[in-house]
C-alpha cells in the first residue's frame, strides 16, 4: 500500500509546531493492512482505515479512537499523497475541531 510507513507531521492548520511536537515529533503511521497510530501534542490515537477512490485519485480514509489530554477522543480523517514522500491529510474530532496537516515520509 502506498500510504504505509511513518510520516512526520510538519505543519497543522489549527495548531502550531510547538504544540504539535511538545511530547514527540508529531507523526502518523500506517501499516499495509490499514491500521496505524498517530500523535500530535497531547492527542494520540489508533487508526483503522482503507484506500478509497475519489475524483482526485486514491486516498486513505480512516476512523480513530484515542485520547486528548487523557480524555477519551475519537474521530475520522484522510490522507492523500502529494508525491511519493509527502502527503496532505485531515484529522477530525467527533463533534469538535478538524485540521488539515502536511507530512513527509521518514
Amino acid at each position: 500500500m502506498k500510504f504505509a510507513g511513518t510520516w512526520h507531521i510538519k505543519k497543522m492548520e489549527l495548531w502550531d509546531e510547538d504544540f504539535c511536537n511538545m511530547e514527540v515529533q508529531a507523526y502518523v503511521t500506517v501499516d499495509k493492512s490499514g491500521n496505524g497510530d498517530f500523535q500530535f501534542g497531547l492527542v494520540s490515537g489508533q487508526i483503522d482505515g482503507e484506500v478509497v477512490e475519489n475524483r482526485s485519485g486514491e486516498r486513505f480514509e480512516f476512523t480513530w479512537d484515542g485520547n486528548d489530554e487523557c480524555d477519551e477522543a475519537a474521530g475520522s480523517g484522510w490522507l492523500q499523497l502529494q508525491d511519493d514522500n509527502s502527503l496532505e491529510g485531515n484529522i477530525k474530532f467527533h463533534g469538535g475541531d478538524k485540521s488539515l496537516f502536511w507530512a513527509t515520509r521518514i
